[in-house]
């Protein structure tokens, strides 16, 4: 039973997934979207949680949902009116963007009921404590990740000047 129950979760899940994020980018309101794309990546973590993997569920909550929202949050507030609606794009290929999308879709439900068996039968893995993953994050040495750590660091602090520089520029 209690793998069914899982199996539910799983697809309901999956389906939020899916339907937060074809609200996120067809709504016309552009701080809606942001909100959608907030629940696309709350489910997002919620499929992480579900695999057993409780440190990457807390990251995607707190740098994708926490962080990177927040950030197109003020940026759509510094630089739009956010009730506005947007304009509607005038394009000749609306049955190819179709079509792809139609192709989107499918292929998208076939990896969804093609990985169904992974939650079902999960493997026994090595425990990964958290002194571990804190070495591998902060070392220098073979497979250790200080260097790209400092380089998004640097990256986020040039994003940041870069918002108060155009922020500045509207208001002069």
């Amino acid at each position: 039973m209690d793998s069914v129950g899982s199996l539910i979760l799983y697809f309901v899940v999956a389906f939020a997934i899916m339907v937060f994020s074809v609200l996120a980018v067809t709504t016309r309101k552009i701080l809606r979207s942001a909100t959608f794309l907030l629940f696309a990546l709350f489910a997002t973590a919620a499929v992480y949680f579900m695999l057993g993997y409780q440190f990457l569920g807390a990251v995607q909550i707190a740098v994708y949902a926490g962080g990177i929202v927040v950030l197109f949050v003020f940026s759509i507030l510094l630089t739009s009116q956010p009730g506005d609606n947007a304009k509607p794009l005038a394009s000749k290929k609306r049955t190819l963007g179709f079509l792809g999308a139609i192709a989107m879709f499918v292929i998208c439900a076939w990896a969804l009921v093609d990985r169904v068996a992974m939650l079902v039968n999960i493997p026994e893995m090595e425990e990964h404590t958290m002194h571990k993953i804190g070495e591998a994050l902060m070392g220098t040495g073979h497979n250790q990740y200080l260097l790209p750590f400092e380089a998004i660091s640097v990256l986020l602090l040039a994003c940041i000047i870069g918002g108060i520089v155009v922020a500045r520029k509207k208001n002069d």
